[in-house]
């Protein structure tokens, strides 16, 4: 959807009280929303410092509530403002849908959410997968100094009515940055899936260059990266390379090749990497014999050029375990929906839903007892969350869908 086409600007209220009493006080709604302009100036269009006034009133007949809308004076443009309890087109009362929709981190199916909540199977469905409409990197990276500089991509593949598809993703900092599908994994097709990311950054921020990226060895991976970002340093993911060896052999054959890698791997700097590599390379040429294992120890010494490159930049990732984790929990998601059945249009969106149900969702009591300034993997990025509550927190965040107007 385009940017444009965004117009509800969604803020906090404390209560649905605070809210009534906003909006029949014109003056004391002003206040407010000038207040939460100050704090949070990414929610509102930015032409709206210049100046905004009260356009008109309206009832809605599905929440039974008033709404009102503003016109900023620079534009002419008219914007909604609708409270953070009501999810968009008014659907719904946010505590109606939250608990039902905090059940789809685990895929709960939507016959079943009916079956607990009420409504039917469609309500539910078309209630997450609107999600996937807003901006997933605008609506989670809330200013231009929290875009990462140093990434992780996979693709996973997965099917749309039993035709095979695949699933471009970027990872930084614990979020689910991009997440859309393609049709083939040719390096147009990943540029194109890449392309949503970059567009979104660049959307944030106009100059956004990431220094790094890290990748497995598929060559269409590499160049999709350097067409969107030419300056770009592709960083060749080790734990690949150690995979490759682990899947040629067992038992304590395998536990002695896979100690070696991880020893190579944990050298301090690029000259004990080298020496770790050419020790670890006439090793094999001595004990190996001729064959696919020999051949995979042979071919991770072969990319040390790639593996240095990581040592230029000292926060950049050297394994994909960051992207790997999620596309796990992505995984497991997907084959409980036993896949998609639609188009890959909605695909997309139900992809991008995830994403962002990833992004905001709370972390669990365990983690919140150890560490209480642990909320969410937004919060973490961003430092800060809007509200409580996840799915306030989310809504408040997607105001405008997450562009940057």
């Amino acid at each position: 959807m385009e940017p444009s086409r965004y117009k509800s600007i969604c803020i906090p209220f404390e209560s649905e009280g605070h809210y009534e009493a906003c909006v029949e006080d014109l003056a004391m709604f002003r206040a407010y929303i000038d207040s939460v302009r100050g704090q949070h100036p990414e929610l509102f269009p930015a032409a709206m410092k210049l100046g905004f006034e009260f356009h008109d009133r309206y009832w809605s007949v599905k929440q039974q509530v008033v709404l009102r809308r503003i016109k900023v004076k620079a534009t002419g443009q008219v914007f909604q403002i609708r409270p953070s309890f009501l999810l968009p087109y008014m659907v719904a009362r946010t505590e109606e849908v939250e608990k039902a929709l905090y059940l789809r981190q685990w895929g709960v199916p939507f016959d079943a959410l009916a079956y607990v909540f009420g409504r039917d199977a469609m309500f539910w469905y078309r209630a997450w997968v609107a999600f996937g409409h807003a901006s997933v990197v605008g609506t989670t990276v809330k200013t231009a100094e929290a875009l990462p500089a140093h990434l992780v991509v996979d693709e996973k593949h997965t099917w749309v009515a039993g035709e095979k598809v695949y699933v471009p993703t970027t990872v930084a900092e614990g979020c689910l940055l991009g997440a859309t599908v393609v049709t083939d994994a040719s390096t147009e097709a990943l540029e194109d899936g890449y392309g949503e990311f970059a567009a979104e950054a660049r959307r944030l921020d106009a100059d956004y260059h990431p220094q790094t990226v890290c990748a497995d060895g598929w060559k269409a991976t590499w160049e999709a990266w350097k067409r969107l970002f030419p300056t770009i340093t592709v960083i060749l993911c080790f734990l690949h390379r150690v995979l490759k060896i682990q899947d040629r052999c067992r038992g304590a054959r395998r536990h002695l090749l896979t100690e070696k890698a991880w020893h190579v791997y944990q050298a301090a700097t690029k000259s004990q990497l080298a020496q770790r590599l050419r020790r670890f390379r006439q090793w094999t040429m001595t004990h190996l014999d001729q064959g696919p294992v020999r051949e995979a120890v042979l071919k991770l010494c072969h990319f040390k050029p790639r593996f240095l490159l990581a040592y230029d930049f000292p926060h950049a990732h050297r394994t994909s375990n960051a992207v790997d984790r999620l596309l796990n929990h992505l995984d497991r998601w997907l084959y409980q929906m036993r896949y998609f059945h639609a188009t890959t249009a909605r695909a997309r969106l139900a992809i991008r839903a995830m994403a962002l149900l990833w992004n905001f969702h709370p972390y669990g009591p365990r983690l919140q007892r150890r560490d209480p300034s642990r909320a969410s993997p937004f919060a973490d990025l961003n430092g800060f969350q809007y509200h409580t509550n996840w799915l306030h927190n989310l809504l408040i965040a997607s105001s405008l869908g997450g562009w940057n107007l």
